[in-house]
């Protein structure tokens, strides 16, 4: 079987040595445009090696409510992480901090109107 000819399939993740979380929607009221992650990468990578850069709409539901997140996901790989605690912590502060910077630039830039919280 080929996946490009598969429309739904199941894979089993690899777990991420760290994941940051950018709720990006909530405060743009937009999604994050490809140049945008470009920059994001730019800004992450010198400090990590690699990232793998996701942006996704979350759908989360239930029979009382339903909530759409426009949310951006960096992950590092296990093999990219310090294994030191004090070393990994440092890591992720230093990502994190970027992130935020790297948001709220672009939030500057250019937001929507948030018209239902």
């Amino acid at each position: 079987m080929r996946v490009e000819n598969v429309i739904a399939f199941a894979t089993e993740q690899e777990p991420a040595g760290l994941e940051i979380r950018v709720n990006f929607g909530v405060f743009a009221g937009r999604d994050a445009t490809s140049a945008e992650l470009e920059e994001l990468g730019k800004l992450l990578v010198p400090e990590a090696g690699e990232v793998s850069i996701v942006a996704e709409q979350r759908h989360e539901m239930s029979e009382d409510a339903e909530i759409l997140l426009h949310q951006v996901r960096v992950s590092v790989g296990p093999e990219l992480v310090p294994a030191d605690p004090g070393e990994r912590k440092k890591l992720c502060d230093r990502l994190v901090a970027l992130a935020g910077i790297w948001a709220r630039q672009c939030i500057n830039e250019r937001h929507a109107e948030i018209t239902d919280l």
